[in-house]
């Protein structure tokens, strides 16, 4: 489905499509529904198309009082990465794949926890007074820019920890981190 150009489209990328991309997809509905202009979407780099998400997913998304409901899993397309402003994947290994997919979204796609951590560096100031799809427009070109000049960190750093085959707590984990990364960047996109 094509999005109009005012709105600003935010793709979260994991491997199945069942766990952490529609985890991270509810928790910034959430957000985005908050703001005209934004929109979010999931998919996976290996989704089997049309899967419900992981019944441990559906009850953390509940517990936090996000919309588990409805949700079928995507594949990865290059239409679907040309189609988004910005991708954020759950790991670096997914957003080679992604970038491989489609080489022009290159400055584009992050993972989930460097894209925070980037943007905790941008200045504020640069991204006041604008609409939300627009102040998202900018964030993600000030997050390009400072992406080179950013002290590295180690490479495990950017990767969110899969949480499938362990505990309910573990996908607890997992939505903190989450949520705690999304907090960052709608604190910059859609303050509140």
């Amino acid at each position: 489905m094509a999005q109009p150009d005012d709105v600003f489209q935010t793709l979260f990328v994991c491997h199945a499509n069942l766990c952490r991309s529609p985890m991270a997809e509810r928790l910034a509905g959430l957000r985005a529904a908050r703001s005209a202009g934004l929109a979010v979407a999931s998919a996976g780099t290996h989704a089997e198309p049309g899967q419900r998400m992981h019944p441990y997913t559906e009850r953390v998304l509940t517990e936090l009082g996000a919309d588990a409901g409805g949700f079928r899993s995507t594949p990865a397309t290059t239409p679907l990465l040309m189609r988004s402003q910005l991708v954020l994947t759950a790991t670096r290994r997914q957003r080679a794949y992604c970038v491989g997919l489609a080489p022009a979204t290159v400055r584009r796609t992050f993972t989930l926890l460097q894209f925070a951590r980037l943007a905790a560096m941008v200045d504020r100031d640069g991204l006041a007074g604008l609409p939300a799809a627009d102040r998202a427009r900018a964030l993600v070109d000030e997050v390009a820019a400072v992406r080179g000049a950013a002290q590295p960190v180690p490479a495990d750093d950017d990767d969110l920890a899969d949480p499938v085959g362990q505990p309910v707590e573990s996908f607890r984990t997992c939505s903190r981190t989450v949520t705690a990364a999304l907090d960052v960047v709608f604190g910059l996109i859609a303050p509140t």
